[in-house]
């Protein structure tokens, strides 16, 4: 785990609420491109969100087995600095954008996540994610962390109902590089909170003191 756990809240939709999320001290905002989610947002938008970023937070877009040429329209538009895959993507879609990527493989049943997480040496990270039959993220639910392998070969970034609530119990447990929120800090599917940002901060730096590297 590193000293200090990284922060990414995802689904951000306007300035305001990304600018609201840098306050409450993420390290990292999350734009989702992908059409069927309540949290997508517009390309124009995304650029606006980008353009009010300070220096050293992340601008990470989300897709979903998106066709080349939707993910080429963004990149063109909006200057992300890493992406993050949710889908069926292999290691040769992921990699050919030339920026940094995670790679996020969502823990359904049967799948070993360490032999996965080998099939995307390029990743910069992996993230796990909760799964739902026909749901890429935003799910609100927990898996099961004694699933994760102590041996990884990148950075882990833990995803999947986390909260306020319990993501102190799951950096303990987990140890993670870092970890990602969505539905855990919204008023409602597409709106972020930002009291329920700055809790779930305030929980994570709480939990982190103290826990050996």
């Amino acid at each position: 785990m590193a000293s200090s756990v990284r922060i990414k809240i995802c689904g951000l939709r306007s300035p305001e609420q990304a600018l609201a999320a840098v306050a409450a001290g993420a390290d990292a905002i999350g734009l989702n491109f992908h059409g069927a989610s309540p949290r997508v947002v517009e390309v124009a938008v995304a650029r606006e969100i980008c353009a009010v970023l300070p220096p050293f937070v992340t601008s990470v877009g989300l897709f979903v087995d998106a066709p080349a040429a939707v993910v080429e329209r963004v990149l063109a538009a909006v200057p992300l600095q890493m992406l993050q895959f949710h889908g069926d993507e292999d290691e040769a879609y992921c990699g050919q954008w030339h920026r940094p990527y995670l790679k996020v493989l969502r823990m359904r049943e049967g799948l070993d996540p360490g032999v996965a997480m080998a099939e995307y040496p390029g990743a910069t990270g992996i993230l796990l994610d909760s799964y739902r039959r026909g749901i890429p993220g935003g799910t609100g639910e927990v898996f099961d962390w004694d699933r994760i392998p102590k041996q990884r070969p990148r950075p882990l970034v833990l995803a999947g109902g986390l909260t306020a609530t319990n993501v102190g119990d799951a950096i303990r447990r987990v140890r993670p590089w870092a970890v990602d929120v969505s539905g855990g800090v919204e008023r409602e599917p597409g709106v972020k909170d930002p009291a329920a940002m700055e809790a779930f901060v305030g929980a994570v730096r709480a939990a982190e003191t103290g826990v050996k590297v």
